[in-house]
């Protein structure tokens, strides 16, 4: 029975099932498991010690990154049952505490421009399915060392969360977001079924990047007037990157250009996302291509 009982506890902490659940489904005694359970704490904790190493260097790994939900999922990608709770445990008691992000404030875009908008295609849509369906863009603040600014344009695909084209520089002039959408087409080569979502902001509302747009059979989306949340996804993203990055002033453009590269590799091909069943963005769209080529086989 002491297998079994084992059995029990190792279903319980890595699922994080009710054991009333486990013990009726397996028909077992719950006060005899819980009388095994009274009898066994030198086991937990030689557990704790085996699992212990492979949390550390998890966390390590991921840079404060990961939280318990996380760790857990890799260490049982690693072969190593652990549940969620347990690696909480385990992390509190190593004194492992991972980055918080900071409360969302969203800001207001300034669209006093005379350039035209366009209308919201998204507001009433269903969240995409499939990849180069829905790409959203935005722009950020980058601080520098002497009191200046860098600002920092991304286009992500909406249906993978993958960043797929980005541009730093010194001018938030159209330029730098005109660089991110060409950085954008030449990687993913879109059909012309394709909605790019942005606010309002004059840079996306330029002669030359409604041209590209045009050009590329890309349909142009804005958010509304003074409604930030229309492009929340977004202002999330640039959240989760300026948390993990810990973004501090930097002391060039080149300096920032180098962090914001590496992080960006990292978020699209070694970040676990919640969103994607705890996939990375590369992991999750090298599976949706596989079961497209499953379908169109003979």
């Amino acid at each position: 029975m002491n297998d079994l009982y084992a059995a029990i506890d190792q279903i319980v902490a890595a699922n994080g099932f009710a054991v009333t659940a486990v013990c009726d489904v397996l028909q077992v005694s719950r006060s005899a498991y819980y009388a095994w359970c009274d009898d066994q704490p030198a086991v937990r904790e030689v557990r704790d010690e085996q699992l212990m190493p492979f949390v550390r260097d998890i966390f390590r790994e991921h840079r404060r990154r990961y939280g318990a939900r996380r760790v857990a999922f890799e260490l049982s990608q690693r072969g190593e049952s652990c549940g969620v709770e347990r690696a909480a445990k385990l992390l509190k008691s190593a004194g492992l505490k991972a980055i918080q992000p900071k409360s969302f404030k969203p800001r207001t875009t300034d669209s006093r421009h005379t350039l035209g908008y366009s209308p919201n295609l998204i507001l009433d849509a269903d969240d995409p399915t499939r990849l180069n369906e829905l790409w959203v863009a935005d722009i950020t603040y980058v601080p520098l060392s002497d009191g200046s600014f860098a600002y920092l344009a991304l286009i992500m695909d909406r249906c993978s969360r993958k960043i797929i084209g980005w541009e730093l520089a010194e001018s938030m002039a159209e330029e730098l977001t005109l660089s991110a959408l060409r950085s954008a087409i030449r990687q993913r080569q879109p059909t012309a079924d394709l909605i790019h979502h942005s606010d309002r902001g004059g840079q996306y509302a330029g002669t030359n990047y409604r041209a590209v747009l045009r050009r590329t059979h890309i349909r142009q989306s804005m958010s509304r007037a003074g409604n930030c949340y229309d492009n929340a996804f977004m202002e999330s993203c640039f959240g989760t990157i300026k948390t993990e990055l810990e973004m501090t002033d930097y002391e060039s453009i080149a300096a920032a250009r180098r962090e914001i590269a590496t992080y960006i590799a990292y978020y699209n091909n070694s970040r676990r996302h919640s969103s994607l069943e705890y996939l990375t963005p590369t992991q999750f769209e090298l599976n949706m291509r596989a079961k497209i080529s499953e379908l169109h086989c003979p």
